[in-house]
């Protein structure tokens, strides 16, 4: 018998303690992210360990200086944002996971994407907080428009 891996290479068979894991929040919103409410909203007492990603506009891409980022978003990005992370859920090996997206007008420092993870042990939490941040990255249909200090703007790619 072969086993298969998920996207993140765990096996198929490590489940969480609990089952499938929970998907505590799929949101592509325009308010600002609060990190610390998805944090608490993954602990649950099965899980040792609690990972947290934040992504944050910086001010330069490609060696060129970036003031602000506009992201825009498909109309149905978060159905599909739950749609990927339920498909997910059944995959990783974690307790519970939040993923937020961040939309509209944004300046250098805010918060613009962030995922939680909670799992029994510490790799299987670090393992699935990077699949989730770049499945999502990959799928999420959503662009951004780059503003340059020299007037110049360009949309890029996908979250």
């Amino acid at each position: 018998m072969t086993e298969h891996s998920t996207p993140g290479g765990f096996p198929a068979n490590s489940a969480p303690a609990s089952g499938t894991a929970r998907l505590v929040l799929a949101e592509v919103t325009s308010d600002p992210i609060d990190p610390a409410r998805m944090r608490e909203a993954v602990r649950v007492e099965a899980a040792g360990a609690v990972v947290t990603f934040e992504g944050v506009v910086r001010d330069h891409d490609a060696g060129r200086t970036v003031v602000a980022l506009d992201y825009e978003a498909h109309p149905a990005a978060e159905r599909l944002l739950r749609e990927l992370l339920t498909d997910l859920a059944a995959e990783l090996p974690v307790e519970a996971f939040a993923v937020s997206h961040r939309v509209g007008a944004l300046a250098i420092g805010d918060l613009a994407f962030a995922v939680a993870v909670s799992a029994a042990h510490r790799k299987e939490a670090f393992a699935a907080c990077a699949v989730l941040v770049d499945e999502v990255k990959a799928r999420l249909p959503v662009w951004k428009r780059q503003q340059f200090a020299d007037g110049t703007a360009e949309w890029v790619g996908a979250a």
